[in-house]
């Protein structure tokens, strides 16, 4: 192993190290409930509230997927994507927040499945269940990307065998988030997303000087047909351009629709100390998804030009996810510092794993524990009993999640892109038709769930390989579908109680 291998590795360790401490200290002082372990007692602050939202919104993609794809054919994939995302994420905050935060602490509600359940006055826990299910079933996968994320990581940096890499980010993140519990991840939130801002900037400048300055980046992407055109995009194989149509805009511009339905961001919404707060959250948080998100799909334009000129190798197909690792390396060359300066933005794909995968494994734990275990088969737990249980789910998805991500070459993205359209078209009209339409009942949202998930299945399996007109995102048809059937449903069915609707009422602005 050479000294700037030791290097990186050692600045690595550090922050895994860091993270654990931060996540132990933080547990011994969090509230002993299950308000406190999964919404840190609605004590969180406007700050922390939007970097936690954000960070665990910006899993692997942001360093991986997002500079991944605009390396490969462009910027009108990433660019489209990120459009999309930043849309969504202030629509989010602008629409969905206040009223949830508030509707939440009204119906004593610490999940999203508790609180549509709630929300319907349900008294079998129906959609407690199936709301539950639909957690536990898209988040294996997306908690499987990004461990799949950390094997790439230390595979391609140090040579180690990728699956005792996928270990061993696995225990990390089991060892905080069982512990210290929201609190723990959402402080470790903002630690990470100032890790993955710090990470961004270095890359790209350092990558421009790589490349030769920044005329020689556009000067390199504007001789590859169609690679800075937001209507064609850049075919590797055969160096042309082809055309981008608004079909495949429409499908990027939809990665939008999912913040409305992604239980591990709305739950941060519920954790805020105070409702008011919310519009500092919003615009800390929109700020920070444009700029980072610009600057991620820059890397990859950047990238492409670094090895145009040699500096990096030319990368194909899902090693292209790896730009910014191979650029890290490339700056570990240089000496010592820079090594050690490395170490610190390959800590960042850590981060943006990390931040995602803590989220992802609490919103699962609690949808196990709190309504599987104790609402649906009605089990009873005492304080201390329903912890342990929260923390055996976690130590168990993320065992599952590790066997998922068994393959290297799995695509972050394109995993990542199926589990976020699997929420929002579930999770999205439920949300949004629970704070803003007072009609809608419990069987329109029941069925509502059951068409949105077998839609995304079924788009994604049997109608988009037919590709032409039917090559759309699955998010946004499942999404419509949703609706569609949840309004048909609850106005073909009797209207809610009046203590639903007095409830309702009351909450509104």
């Amino acid at each position: 192993m050479t000294s700037a291998q030791i290097a990186i590795m050692t600045t690595i360790i550090l922050y895994l190290c860091l993270v654990i401490f931060t996540g132990v200290m933080i547990g011994k002082r969090s509230k002993k409930s299950a308000e406190g372990f999964y919404l840190g007692g609605r004590g969180m602050g406007p700050l922390v509230t939007a970097m936690s939202a954000e960070a665990s919104d910006m899993s692997s993609y942001l360093l991986m997927g997002i500079p991944g794809l605009a390396y490969l054919s462009g910027v009108a994939d990433a660019s489209w994507t990120a459009i999309g995302l930043a849309i969504g994420t202030y629509l989010n905050f602008l629409l969905v927040a206040r009223r949830l935060r508030r509707y939440s602490v009204e119906l004593d509600a610490i999940t999203i499945p508790s609180f549509i359940s709630k929300r319907y006055g349900e008294k079998k826990p129906i959609i407690m269940g199936i709301a539950s299910l639909i957690i536990l079933v898209f988040f294996v996968p997306y908690v499987a990307s990004g461990l799949a994320a950390i094997g790439k990581l230390f595979n391609s940096l140090f040579g180690w065998n990728y699956m005792l890499s996928v270990i061993v980010g696995a225990i990390v993140i089991i060892s905080y988030t069982s512990v210290g519990g929201f609190s723990a991840v959402a402080t470790m939130d903002l630690i990470q997303s100032v890790i993955m801002t710090v990470a961004l900037c270095v890359i790209v400048v350092f990558g421009i000087v790589q490349a030769g300055g920044m005329d020689a980046v556009l000067a390199h992407a504007s001789s590859l047909p169609g690679f800075l055109s937001f209507g064609q995009t850049y075919n590797a194989a055969s160096g042309q351009a082809e055309p981008y149509g608004l079909i495949r805009i429409v499908s990027m511009l939809a990665w939008g629709l999912g913040y409305f339905g992604m239980p591990h961001i709305l739950v941060r919404f519920m954790a805020i100390r105070h409702e008011d707060e919310l519009k500092i959250s919003r615009r800390i948080a929109s700020i920070w998804v444009v700029i980072s998100m610009a600057v991620a799909v820059f890397i990859g334009i950047v990238g492409h030009a670094v090895s145009s000129v040699g500096r990096i190798p030319m990368l194909e197909g899902s090693a292209t996810e790896t730009v910014i690792v191979r650029l890290s390396d490339l700056l570990s060359s240089y000496g010592l510092l820079p090594a050690i300066v490395a170490g610190c933005i390959l800590a960042g794909i850590l981060a943006a794993t990390m931040s995602t995968a803590d989220s992802q494994l609490l919103a699962a734990a609690s949808a196990f524990s709190e309504n599987v275990l104790q609402d649906v088969f009605g089990v009873k737990l005492t304080s201390k009993q329903n912890m342990l249980a929260a923390r055996l789910t976690v130590v168990v998805i993320a065992f599952i999640a590790i066997f998922l991500a068994a393959d290297p070459n799995s695509n972050v993205f394109k995993i990542v892109s199926f589990a976020w359209a699997g929420f929002g078209a579930t999770f999205g009209p439920a949300v949004l038709f629970a704070l803003f339409w007072r009609r809608s009942n419990r069987q329109g949202v029941l069925a509502g769930l059951v068409a949105g998930g077998l839609m995304i299945f079924a788009w994604k399996f049997c109608v988009r390989p037919l590709g032409g007109i039917w090559d759309i995102y699955e998010l946004m048809p499942a999404f419509i579908v949703n609706c569609i059937v949840l309004v048909v449903v609850s106005l073909a069915t009797p209207a809610p109680d009046k203590s639903i609707t007095d409830v309702f009422d009351k909450v509104q602005d």
